[in-house]
């Protein structure tokens, strides 16, 4: 139990790495919470200081997760100290684990008063680990909405959701036997409704016409 512990401590606080503060006050010397919507995550950065130094803030935070995923949970090694009743083995299992702390470090970071963004592109980089036919395709969902609408919280939302619906589909409608499925699914519904719940003010703001459109273009 102790060692699994520390992978969820040590992948808790890569997640916590507040990677939007860090770049924009060593961009242009401001605090990016202070600025645009007040969110620390890639959307806001892309938002107040063009869409670079946004797109690197959303890779760095995809980043976290896939370390989670992929490194930290190396460190575990044995038996696990409960029984896994899941289909997956072990170490996938310690896995998922790591790659849920990440995203909650993310959200509610250590580094910025429990205050950080909404927690979309570090748990992109930790399911594109895991299921990436699905991550691809709410990709592909993500471009297309903002592209149509300019709204990125309507595309963070609408990719989230397409990733349970494409699992379902692939696996009951296309017959594509997924490892796991019954894990993954009911797992990958909840990180659905925690983006769902870090998004519900940028779902007022679009039903009430005032959520904000992106621009490409530096301010």
């Amino acid at each position: 139990m102790f060692l699994l512990a520390i992978i969820v401590i040590i992948s808790y606080l890569v997640g916590s790495i507040p990677t939007s503060i860090i770049i924009s006050k060593a961009a242009k010397g401001i605090d990016i919470r202070e600025h645009g919507s007040g969110n620390a995550g890639g959307t806001n950065v892309m938002r107040v200081l063009g869409w670079k130094y946004g797109v690197l803030v959303i890779i760095l935070d995809a980043l976290k997760g896939a370390i989670a995923v992929v490194l930290v949970a190396r460190l575990f090694y044995g038996p696990l100290p409960f029984e896994n009743v899941s289909p997956f083995d072990d170490f996938t299992l310690v896995q998922i684990i790591a790659g849920v702390a990440a995203v909650i470090g993310h959200i509610w970071t250590i580094f910025a008063g429990f205050k950080g963004g909404k927690g979309i592109a570090t748990a992109l980089g930790m399911l594109m680990m895991l299921i990436t036919v699905e991550m691809l395709i709410a990709i592909g969902v993500f471009v297309l909405v903002v592209t149509i609408s300019r709204y990125v919280s309507l595309g963070s939302l609408l990719g989230a959701i397409s990733i349970p619906i494409t699992l379902i589909l692939r696996e009951n409608v296309f017959h594509v036997n997924i490892n796991g499925y019954n894990t993954i699914l009911p797992f990958v519904i909840f990180i659905t409704l925690l983006v769902i719940y870090t998004h519900r003010k940028n779902l007022a703001r679009i039903f009430s016409g005032t959520e904000n459109r992106i621009s490409f273009k530096k301010k």
